[in-house]
């Protein structure tokens, strides 16, 4: 699916398809990380299965206000013990499947808001 920019200060996702996303141009076809400063920070995860605890506390080191969490094709909550590290920073983490993850993140950081999403793709 192809989207479409309003503000162009903004880091945004552009495009997104099955096993990929496209950012700043660049299409990426691994789990990555874009901080609430648009930096795309690799996220060294190949699927749900594999988090880990240390992969939420990549996320909470970057003072983000809300995480938005795609979980690849389908919905999947995060274990409460994996995201501890957000929630004892009193970050919010929203869990949905990586394409709506997408669209999310890009409504919530046009807003201006400090939104940092982690995406399995």
């Amino acid at each position: 699916m192809q989207l479409h920019q309003d503000s162009p200060d903004i880091q945004s996702i552009s495009a997104y398809g099955s096993g990929w996303i496209r950012v700043a141009g660049r299409q990426i076809t691994h789990s990555v990380i874009i901080g609430p400063d648009g930096k795309l920070l690799d996220w060294q995860c190949a699927g749900f299965e594999d988090l880990t605890c240390a992969h939420f506390e990549q996320i909470a080191g970057l003072q983000a206000s809300l995480v938005v969490f795609g979980s690849g094709p389908k919905l999947r909550f995060a274990p409460c013990h994996l995201t501890r590290s957000l929630t004892d920073r009193q970050i919010g983490i929203e869990c949905m499947d990586t394409h709506a993850a997408c669209r999310t993140y890009n409504l919530l950081a046009a807003e201006g808001r400090q939104v940092a999403a982690a995406l399995l793709v």
